[in-house]
Parts: C-alpha cells; structure tokens; sequence
C-alpha cells in the first residue's frame, strides 16, 4: 500500500473515531455502550490477552476515555461567572485532563514492551572498572558490597574495583569542625584498611562538589577500564552480573548503557507497615517489569544510578556524568541519547539492594527523586531537546512529568469536599450521568492499568504509594518549580533498626486528614436528610469522599511503624554445608541468611545438649574461587522443630575471605532473585484486588487509631509529674537518727 493510500486510512479511522466519540446519545444508551466496552475487554482479557487482541481491548478503553474527556468539556464545568464553583472546577479537570495525558504517554510507552532479552556471548572481553561511591555508609555494609563484587565470575586481570570515598575527602578531614574532621579520618583509614583486606582500590578526592556525579567523575579521572560498572553501596551483584551484561557492547558500538532492575531484599515502609512483601509484587517491579522494557522498545531506558554498565568513550562526551540536577543518571542518560547513543534493557534482577525501612527515609529519597526529575525538566526539557527521536521525547516526558502527580492527587483528595461542606457544584451532572460517564470511565481505566501491569501492580496500590508521598511532594516540587538550584544531594539511610511501634514523626497529616475526610461522611449524612432532592448527587460525592477515607485510613497503617528490630533481611536459601560444633563435624544445611547471621538445620539428633559457648562455623563449596570454604560463628539461639535442630548463628568475620564466603551465600546467585519476583508476580484481578484493598484499609484504618490512642496515652502518663512523698513524723526521723 502506498503512503497516500495509508494515509487516507489512517484519516478514514480518525474521523470515524470522532465521530462516535462526540455523537450525541441518551445516558442509556451510553451505559450499555460502555457495559459493552468492558464485556469486550473482559472477553478479550480471558481469550486473548496478548498482541493484537490486547491492542485492539485498549483502543476500545481508548474510545471510552476520549468519550468521557468530550463529555466532561462540554456539559460539566461550572459557568465562568460563578468563580466559586468554576475555580475549584477547572482545577479539578485540569488533574483528570493530567491523568488522561499520562495515560496515553504511558499506552505509548507499554502498549507493547520488548521480552527479555538473551544475552549475547562476547569474542573479547573488555576491561572493566568497578565503581562503589560512598558517602557515609557503614563500614560493615560496603564490606559486603565489595565482597560480592570480588566474586563476579570475570577474568581478574580484566576487572578493577573501586570504593569511592565521598565521606573520607580532604576538604572533610581537615575540616574547621574538630569533630567532624576526626571521624573523616577515622572513616579514611578504616575504609582504607577495608581496601587493602580485600585487594580493591580505595579512592577519596580533595573536596566534595557535585555530589555523586563528582564523585563518579573523580573515579574516571583515576580509571581506565572500556567500561564502567556502577553499584550503590548497598547494591551486591550476583556472580553473572557482567556475563549477563558486557556483551551487547560488542554488538553495538554506539551502546553507552546496559541497564538492570534493582532488587531489593528488604521491604519499603508500606510493605513492612502493611505486611505485603511476601505475597505482592514491590512497587518498583512496574517500573522495571514494564516501563523499562517499554523505555527500551524506544531506546530510552534510562540510567538508574546503580546497576549497570556503561562505556567510557560515551561518557567522555559529556565531560563525565552529568551534575546539574540531582538526579545524574536519568540526566546522563538524556544526553547521551540525545547525543545518538543507545541504551539497552536486560529484565533480570542481577543485584540485591536495601531500600528505606523508615517513612521518614522514604519520603526523603522521593522527595529527591522528584525534584531532580523537575530540575531535568527545567533545565533540559526533554519534549524540545535537540537530537532526541520523538518517540524519545516522549518517553522522558513521561519519565519526569510523572512526578507531578501530587498536584492532581490533592486536588481529587478535597474536592469532594467543597461540596459536601460548601455546596459548591465544581462538577456539574447528576447522578445518572455519573453512572454512565464518570463511573464507566474508572472501571475501563482500572481495566487498561490491568491490562498493562496486572502481574505488577494490584488495584489502588499505585493510587496509595502516590497518595502517601504527595503531601510531603508536593511543597518540594513547588520549591524546586520556583528555585530549581535549591536542592542538594542527601544520601537515602537504609540500614535502620526500629526498636519499637511507633507513629511516624511524618504521620501527623494523615490523621488530621483522616478527621476531615471523617467529617465529610457526616455531611454526607446530613445533606442526604436535609436535601433530599439533591440525593443522587450527595451520594455520588459521598461516595467519592468514602473512597479517599478509606485511601487515607490504609496511609494511617502505613505511617504506623512496626517495631523491626532487625536492619538486615533474611533471606530463604537452602544450601549444603557442614556444621563444625568443637571438634565434631556434623552434616547440615542452612536454611535462611542475612548479612549478619544464619539458621542452620541439623538432624535433632546429631547435638543431644547444645552448648552455646563453644566454638563453631560452618563450611560450604563457594560459587567462585575464594580460597576459604569455612565461616566462623556464634550460637545466639535454638529450638527443635519435627524432629530437626534450627540454630540461630551469627558470623563472626575476621578477615576479608570471611567477608566473601557472606557475599556468596547471600548474593552470588541471581536465580533466587528472580525465583522470588515470579513467586509475587499473580494477577489478582479487578474484582478480588478491591474487594483485599478494602479489606486492607479498614483493617489499618483500625491499626492507625490504635497506635494513635498509645501515644495520647503515652503522652499523658508522661505529663503527670512523680508523686511527692509525704513527710515522715518528726518523731520517727529523729528515731531513725538515733
């Protein structure tokens, strides 16, 4: 077919599309209409739920939402002349019209992402440079690190590894405050011993500028790998990390970047606080199981700052990674792109991570997130960046404008509101058209979400991580809008212990949120008695402001703090081993592992009486070459269980090979990652996915209070001042003298 004839079908299909999305209709007809849109969706999801059948169940949710945004344009927005209505209304359709945008950058983006690739086998290997850049992490933690990286299974000749000390510099050391120079130095010469245990390189650099891009730079100054591997300090790769990566740098000489997911064995604050990290997928498996691959179709996956490889040359073009945001790998990936670089998508978790354990630590590592996402934004503006693909242009437009969701989170948090308390009609319709446009549009949106991330992403999950982050985002961002130089790089804590239950000092909102929304429930009642005529409407509302309570009762949960003791996960392994107990050697498997200890299973017959004073370790066939098999511990605990001994050790390191023996049993193998994602990875459906998250809510709704009454008790007890003894007779004080 030639360009004019596809062309003219292309014309053909739009104008038919415009004209059954503003043909005019009766709200009946418009509910079958859109009863009909799901059947088919349904029916296509259950029959065929990928290629062309997908494609063609999204364009009929497209047909929907387009309906809807013709509708709301022209039959609901308040008269201009009544500014109190048409104000908080134009807001309120601005934050739809901002949904829909997004949810046809993201159709453009995910519609139809790139499988996994396969990775290819290089002829050469090239030299590589690992880079570590630390600031102020434990000593413990990038011993681990290090460790994992010395076991990539890689010709030793070939690779280099790198801490990069950010918290030891001169500019530190020698610093004014007496205090802070001391523990730089300290920290200097005990990372430097840390280095030389492990036969790595140890670089600092004289001042600290630019933050963690400075930092990656200062390692290129002193580096001369082909490419570059970067890894936080709490990101341990698998062995495989740079098999499964370096080869399509042969195959293609203008890749600059192989990027992998990032892993994380310990749960984010909404999965420890709600108790999910088990059974659903995390919050970032969207984002790496879908949009990176989406991103990759387009070549536009971007850097994510840690686990990935990139090449020098191309780096060399830009003088280095970019710093003027404080986000320097999505930045140095924009202008590598736009620079006719590629970039490359491997979907298989290749390194384990931390991520924040504390509400606090979250928010302060997405409030960075977003602001260095708006400084991209400000300063390089991806729709009009010179040399990138439209379809590039795109994806980073969806990648940074993304982070504007507080603004229209807020604003469908209280807009129901002016309604109940202030009458105001900011949505003009009734409750028939209600039922019709507005509640056929959410079952279709909820539908194409599931389409495109079911296995990723449960119902209403999305709308709670962006709900507990936008009252802290959305200042930020406003900040950073209106001085996009103000903000600086602050490293994310990750490694914190809670010794106790607790409110977070970041709850404070959501329970005065909480009692308004309450509030609006009352008014609900009270304008359905007093109005009666305005019934179907108030309902609608109400219900509206039902839905964000119960959002906002499940964030009480979340800002809950559970008591977790422990900074380092356990993770389940079964691996062969022997137990050495004194001078017996008693066959044995460990059964879970963290960086700080293990569970050993013995036969409950193999120790009758267990000493836990004696000396002890455990000895096993590592998966690379460390020249030591054997791990010294101490006994903390026991207890029998059908008929098998479980010992609860802690490893007691003495040197840099004990350091690698942890690393290989926690992080060489990189199938018990991806093992583990699969395991969370269910579709739970529209239906049984609102009927959990309901059920979720007013159970941490529940949680949220009583925690709250704890501390108005707490806080009381505390008040009340010690009673004062009463004065002994004068008679028995001077007896007690004699």
């Amino acid at each position: 077919m030639t360009k004019i004839g596809l062309g003219l079908l292309w014309a053909i299909a739009a104008a038919a599309a415009l004209f059954l999305i503003t043909l005019p209709i009766s709200l009946q007809a418009q509910l079958i209409a859109g009863s009909l849109v799901v059947t088919a969706m349904i029916g296509l999801k259950v029959v065929r739920p990928e290629g062309i059948w997908r494609l063609m169940a999204l364009s009929l949710g497209i047909a929907i939402v387009l309906r809807y945004v013709y509708w709301r344009s022209t039959e609901t927005i308040p008269p201009i002349n009544q500014p109190e209505n048409f104000v908080p209304g134009v807001l309120l359709f601005g934050a739809e019209l901002y949904n829909v945008f997004m949810l046809f950058l993201s159709l453009f983006v995910v519609a139809k992402p790139l499988p996994s690739r396969v990775a290819p086998k290089p002829k050469k290997l090239p030299t590589v440079d690992i880079f570590v850049p630390t600031y102020n992490e434990d000593a413990g933690l990038l011993a681990t690190t290090l460790a994992a990286a010395k076991g990539l299974d890689y010709p030793a000749d070939k690779l280099t590894i790198w801490l990069l000390d950010d918290g030891g510099t001169d500019q530190k050391c020698n610093s004014d405050n007496v205090e802070e120079a001391v523990t730089a130095q300290q920290r200097r010469a005990q990372l430097q011993k840390l280095c030389r245990d492990l036969e790595v390189n140890y670089l600092t650099r004289a001042r600290n500028e630019h933050a963690k891009a400075g930092n990656l730079n200062n390692g290129l100054d002193h580096s001369t790998g082909e490419l570059v591997a970067v890894f936080d300090a709490d990101h341990a790769p698998a062995r495989d990390f740079l098999t499964e990566t370096v080869g399509y740098f042969e195959e293609d000489e203008k890749l600059f970047l192989v990027q992998t997911p990032h892993f994380f064995i310990n749960p984010d604050p909404l999965e420890r606080n709600l108790r999910t990290f088990d059974k659903m997928p995390s919050e970032n498996e969207m984002f790496y199981g879908i949009i990176q691959r989406g991103l990759d179709k387009w070549n536009a996956s971007f850097f994510c700052g840690s686990a990935a490889v990139l090449r020098r040359t191309a780096l060399a073009e830009t003088s280095g990674f970019s710093g003027i945001s404080i986000t320097e790998d999505c930045e140095t990936a924009l202008e590598l792109h736009a620079r006719g670089w590629h970039s490359v998508y491997v979907d298989k978790p290749l390194i384990a991570g931390l991520q924040p354990t504390t509400f606090a630590s979250f928010i302060g590592q997405r409030t960075r997130w977003g602001q260095g996402m708006m400084q991209i934004l400000r300063f390089r503006f991806p729709p009009l960046k010179r040399g990138l693909a439209l379809s590039q242009r795109f994806a980073y437009m969806s990648s940074t404008l993304f982070w504007l969701f507080p603004i229209p989170r807020i604003i469908f948090l209280i807009s129901p509101l002016f309604y109940l308390f202030f009458g105001a009609e900011i949505f003009v319709a009734s409750g028939g058209e209600f039922a019709a446009y507005t509640l056929m549009y959410m079952i279709v949106n909820l539908m194409m979400q599931n389409y495109l991330y079911g296995r990723y992403r449960w119902p209403w999950i999305s709308e709670l991580y962006e709900l507990i982050q936008s009252v802290y985002l959305l200042p930020a961002l406003i900040s950073v809008l209106m001085n996009p130089r103000k903000p600086t790089f602050k490293v994310t804590a990750k490694d914190e212990k809670l010794d106790r239950n607790y409110i977070s000092e970041l709850g404070g909102p959501f329970y005065i949120i909480f009692a308004i929304l309450l509030a609006g429930v009352g008014m609900t009642a009270w304008r359905l008695i007093s109005q009666p005529y305005e019934a179907d409407v108030a309902l609608v509302v109400g219900t509206w402001n039902i839905l964000n309570l119960l959002m906002v009762g499940c964030a009480l949960g979340v800002v809950s703090e559970r008591r977790n003791p422990q900074s380092s996960h356990r993770v389940e392994i079964v691996r062969r081993c022997d137990f050495h107990y004194g001078d017996e050697v008693i066959p044995a498997s460990i059964e879970d592992v963290s960086i700080g200890g293990a569970r050993i299973k013995v036969l409950g017959t193999a120790i009758p009486h267990l000493d836990m004073t004696r000396l002890s370790s455990i000895s096993f066939e590592p998966l690379s070459d460390i020249g030591e098999k054997t791990l010294p511990l101490s006994i903390r605990s026991s207890n029998m269980e059908d008929n098998a001994l479980l010992i609860g050790c802690r490893f007691m390191p003495h040197g840099a090979s004990h350091f690698r023996l942890i690393a290989d049993l926690l992080f060489a193998n990189s199938k018990q990652w991806s093992d583990f994602q699969e395991s969370r990875r269910v579709n739970i459906g529209i239906i049984k996915g609102t009927l959990w998250f309901l059920k979720l809510s007013v159970v941490q709704s529940g949680r949220g209070m009583i925690y709250l009454m704890r501390r108005i008790g707490a806080v009381r007890e505390a008040a009340i001042p010690e009673p004062t003894p009463a004065p002994e007779p004068k008679d028995v004080v001077e007896e007690a003298g004699r």
